[in-house]
């Protein structure tokens, strides 16, 4: 197949299944991602140093953030991208649509760069970008291969972050406290008050503060985060490649599932209200209390997963869903328009300067509500157009010719 051959996917031939999952990825996002948008880099990391404290209603919005949504909806949204890499640059073999696969990967990155630089520091496009480059030449590989492989790169990963904090709460304390130290440098109250201070002081003041943020995520990417990426990446198109994220698989398998997610959710759950209870105490709080996020968040992804598609099989729900499939089918644009709408809420210089103004508890609200936008604006959007709007021009830039913006 010649490139100019070469068109998006047609709405007959989407996945519903996938569309009701990226919609959820990405609504979910949000909630973890909210109290960077809204408190300093610090207040993100360790949540005592919050403007506002750390009081009760803060520890539980804190708790179900950490229990319902951290980490979840972001490997969630990983392992869609790994399936989206498959459906655009078809198999190695195929040279024509490799060729776009990496046009689409080279914008992509463009995007993120801009993005990171000028709207938000926690963005997540050119890890995907560049995550992608590995990932698409793993695309061909059998979906057995592909599991196990991804697997075992974030069961290591899950090991290497919380293993050596388990083994320091033997070390003797003024070794503890020389890694809490080095761990945590910089990441003060004086600290955090000065970035609350810099985002309201003017666009450049805020600007500065947003490219240190960036600075930081990029390095985490590089050394950290690309390779639980991929990994989720692999394990993504294998269970798209056995049918199990598009409803192909056994109801047995989707409710067995659904009881595993729910049990780790207990776990983390309990691990979660045992941190709140030793104060947030170091190691523990990164290590035994970490470790089942770490090693059961995907999981309980996959318990989320199977539940949406378990519903979308009864017909009624398939109706009551198709707002949330039209997020996801917007999930570019809904994604970057998240950040425009609350980096103009809570910047100066561009916007209300509300910056650290709000605790946890009441981001909440911020997040409902931009969960009712899209949730309107999605399908309204594509029931006049065939795709959103940066969808659109991410499109046209990857094939390179114009596109029908109309909905059929």
């Amino acid at each position: 197949m010649t490139s100019d051959r070469l068109t998006p996917v047609a709405a007959a031939d989407r996945h519903l299944q996938l569309d009701v999952l990226r919609g959820l990825g990405v609504m979910g996002i949000l909630a973890v991602n909210i109290a960077a948008f809204a408190l300093p880099f610090e207040a993100f990391m360790a949540p005592k140093l919050s403007p506002h404290g750390f009081d009760a209603d803060a520890q539980t919005a804190w708790w179900t953030v950490r229990t319902f949504f951290e980490f979840k909806f972001v490997t969630l949204f990983s392992m869609l991208f790994g399936v989206s890499l498959f459906l655009i640059g078809g198999e190695r073999s195929d040279l024509a649509r490799g060729a776009l696969l990496r046009r689409r990967l080279f914008w992509l990155a463009v995007f993120g760069l801009i993005h990171g630089l000028a709207v938000w520091y926690g963005d997540i496009l050119l890890l995907y970008a560049w995550a992608g480059l590995f990932m698409m030449l793993a695309r061909s590989w059998s979906a057995r291969r592909l599991f196990w492989t991804g697997l075992t790169i974030v069961l290591l990963g899950s090991l290497i972050a919380v293993g050596p904090m388990i083994a320091l709460e033997y070390a003797p304390a003024t070794v503890q406290k020389d890694v809490q130290t080095s761990m945590l440098a910089g990441s003060t109250a004086e600290s955090a008050r000065a970035a609350v201070e810099a985002m309201r002081s003017g666009l450049l003041p805020a600007m500065k503060e947003n490219f240190n943020g960036w600075l930081f995520v990029q390095a985490s990417s590089a050394f950290m985060f690309v390779f639980r990426t991929v990994a989720l990446m692999m394990i993504g198109l294998s269970l798209f490649k056995w049918g199990f994220l598009i409803g192909k698989s056994p109801v047995w398998v989707y409710l067995l599932s659904v009881a595993a997610g729910a049990a780790s959710l207990w776990a983390v759950g309990t691990s979660a209200q045992a941190i709140l209870a030793n104060g947030y105490a170091f190691p523990q709080s990164y290590g035994r209390y970490a470790a089942a996020n770490e090693f059961l968040s995907l999981v309980i992804s996959l318990g989320y997963a199977s539940t949406l598609i378990l519903l979308i099989k009864l017909a009624v729900m398939r109706s009551l869903l198709r707002p949330l499939a039209a997020v996801g089918q917007m999930a570019f644009t809904n994604y970057l328009t998240q950040s425009l709408i609350l980096t103009t809420i809570f910047w100066s210089g561009r916007g209300l300067g509300l910056f650290g103004a709000f605790d946890r508890d009441t981001l909440w609200l911020f997040v409902f509500g931009v969960w009712a936008l899209q949730l309107v604006w999605s399908p309204l959007w594509l029931s006049r157009f065939r795709m959103g709007p940066l969808e659109w021009v991410w499109r046209r830039l990857t094939y390179g010719k114009g596109l029908a913006a109309k909905a059929a």
